[in-house]
């Protein structure tokens, strides 16, 4: 097996990239002081096909592979974090379950408007007593007279309160060790939406707590079987590992094209910085670890790609995921102490990406879930 992109993949990493540079970098600052959600970027993202990558055609897609969708999640994630998480996001954990465990009526009704870029929609798992142990959810949802009756809170759901949310798709326990999802249309009554969060970094991602209070949804709401939710969230996850490393390779590359710029231009006591073994040898170590994050990313999306079994595919995302996270916030650290005094700056950069950071060591299974995901596959009895 090759992990060499594709001619058509690079042309397409060039289209993204262009669009990146274009109608996102010479905004982003401002939006992220601003904590300013852009819909219209949305939109555009939409008309470009971003949200359409891996649907079939039937539903507004291109039916393409999923290591095109990482290619723009990487690229977008290069310029900003919040941005690529938008797409990751919508498309991972919005998308993903309805195009997954969806009835045809479900993929017809939500899925041409999604992937237009229309509306978004977001997946509620994480709960404030449930992050990690996502078995142990406290949301319910009872079934009575053809309809779910759901109470219950989430917590750190992304993209769940723009203007153009539509759906949440929502983990509850509907019955004694049973977990299901149910979707629930934006505006139902017993809905809440949370003030969004004041939060380190992705201060342009949309992402708030939901409340649920006897919130009624119609029993055809139920995605995919019944007790199934469990299997079903935890496939979703996988692909989202995959999905997050590419966005952290964004965010490592970032790091370093903009340190090896800065060491190329800054002097000190009459030479370039860049000159300096410990300046020189710190980049390069951030190089090789982009490379290995790199290729550990499209390794995974390739088993994936390849229709390769559902084992081989949770070890290889855990261990995409835990490496890029974690090469992503050195190459931050490291490209912050490049910058020196200007790296703690607002006006560079490299202060947003070290901010954007440490998420990715924890959203969609922290480090220490990817270890041990990763330790079982190895046939360990770890707890």
């Amino acid at each position: 097996m090759s992990f060499e992109l594709s001619s058509e993949h690079e042309a397409f990493r060039k289209v993204v990239r262009d669009f990146a540079e274009h109608e996102v970098a010479p905004h982003v600052a401002q939006w992220d002081r601003e904590r300013y959600f852009p819909v219209d970027l949305v939109h555009a993202m939409g008309e470009l096909g971003l949200f359409g990558l891996v649907v079939p055609e039937e539903y507004g897609g291109s039916g393409g592979d999923f290591t095109s969708l990482c290619v723009a999640i990487e690229e977008l994630g290069r310029v900003d974090q919040s941005i690529g998480i938008t797409l990751e996001a919508g498309v991972g954990l919005g998308i993903n379950p309805i195009l997954s465990y969806g009835t045809p009526a479900q993929k017809a009704h939500w899925l041409p408007d999604l992937v237009a870029g229309r509306t978004l929609a977001a997946f509620g798992l994480t709960e404030p007593e449930a992050g990690s142990d996502a078995g142990a959810t406290r949301t319910r949802a009872a079934l009575a007279d053809g309809q779910w009756t759901i109470n219950g809170s989430k917590a750190f759901i992304t993209n769940s309160g723009t203007d153009i949310t539509s759906v949440v798709t929502v983990t509850a326990r509907t019955g004694d060790n049973e977990i299901s999802t149910i979707m629930v249309p934006s505006g139902t009554p017993g809905f809440i939406v949370q003030p969004a969060y004041e939060k380190l970094g992705w201060h342009i991602s949309d992402t708030h707590g939901l409340t649920f209070e006897d919130c009624g949804v119609p029993e055809d709401h139920l995605l995919g079987t019944r007790g199934h939710g469990f299997k079903q969230f935890l496939a979703v996850l996988d692909d989202g590992r995959i999905a997050i490393s590419a966005l952290a390779v964004g965010l490592a590359q970032a790091c370093l094209d903009a340190a090896l710029r800065y060491a190329n231009e800054r002097q000190t006591f009459g030479v370039l910085i860049g000159s300096r073994q410990s300046v020189a040898f710190s980049l390069s170590d951030v190089a090789v670890a982009v490379e290995a994050a790199r290729l550990l990313t499209y390794k995974a999306a390739a088993l994936k790609d390849a229709g390769r079994s559902a084992r081989e595919i949770k070890q290889a995302a855990a261990m995409a995921k835990l490496y890029s996270s974690e090469a992503a916030v050195t190459a931050t650290r490291v490209a912050t102490q490049v910058f020196g005094g200007n790296g703690f700056m607002e006006d560079f950069p490299v202060a947003r990406f070290y901010r954007d950071a440490k998420i990715l060591e924890i959203g969609e299974g922290t480090s220490e879930v990817q270890r041990l995901l990763i330790a079982r596959g190895l046939g360990l009895p770890v707890l």
